[in-house]
């Protein structure tokens, strides 16, 4: 099994990468499985996602031995039936209302790079380093990586990283807003874990109404926007989670988001 979903107590599910010997390479096998992950923890109603990849790297990026067997039609096929389950895993995870947080380091390249910054927060090991790759194996790239890095570094700092393929390390990667902080790699781990847990406890609907805006508003005028952050914040407001979140603060306690279905 390429990719294992756990479902721990309280609603948090554990994505793994399981080809550590391999770099987390994704073949065909493992983005098939990255989505079942993804509609696993659609199904579930899961409270926040950890996303992680066994071995020395987070993941290497396609498995070019699988590639470089095919030629032609043949591979286009390939490629396609690939993008295709890995784009839909990525769909699904950015669907949902609970947030994903990504745990990586090592080499993190190509699609890994799609898989790293697709998460709501990133933290990557110090021993981290991050390179597109694909133009210098004569390829475009896959996993949303065209897609979010312009957003997250600028459009001049995106094309240096595609065109380049520069390695940059994980302090330079926090430095642009590649990720979201780094981290000693002995206390990643624990680091992620704390932070998912921390996830797991909130508003789920609430962080799901927030993911969405903030996609939104990337593309969206001011005017329209302003009109979908009322409508949202009514509905959260007006939600179980929004009457415990004030309750509790009127009561000067902390609010108990988990007795709260993630559902909404």
């Amino acid at each position: 099994m390429r990719v294992a979903v756990d479902i721990l107590d309280g609603g948090l599910a554990h994505v793994t990468l399981r080809r550590g010997e391999a770099g987390n390479a994704i073949d065909l096998e493992m983005a098939r499985g990255l989505l079942d992950a993804a509609r696993t923890c659609e199904r579930e109603s899961v409270r926040a996602v950890l996303l992680t990849g066994e071995g020395r790297s987070f993941c290497v990026g396609g498995d070019l031995r699988e590639f470089s067997a095919l030629s032609g039609e043949a591979l286009e096929k390939h490629l396609i039936a690939v993008t295709d389950a890995l784009h839909d895993a990525l769909r699904t995870f950015a669907a949902i209302d609970a947030p994903m947080v990504a745990a990586v380091q090592g080499a993190v390249a190509g699609a890994g790079i799609g898989l790293a910054v697709a998460a709501d927060v990133t933290l990557a090991a110090e021993n981290a380093s991050f390179t597109a790759a694909y133009t210098g194996i004569g390829y475009s790239p896959d996993a949303g990586v065209s897609w979010f890095l312009p957003r997250l570094v600028g459009p001049k700092r995106a094309l240096d990283l595609l065109l380049t393929n520069r390695r940059i390390a994980a302090a330079e990667a926090a430095a642009m807003g590649l990720v979201s902080r780094v981290a000693a790699p002995d206390q990643l781990a624990a680091e992620a874990r704390q932070t998912a847990e921390a996830l797991r406890r909130g508003p789920t609907t609430a962080f799901g109404a927030t993911r969405r805006l903030v996609a939104a508003g990337l593309t969206a005028d001011l005017g329209g926007h302003l009109d979908r952050e009322a409508r949202a914040l009514a509905t959260t407001a007006a939600s179980d989670a929004g009457r415990e979140g004030v309750t509790a603060f009127l009561g000067k306690r902390p609010p108990d988001f988990t007795r709260i279905s993630a559902r909404p």
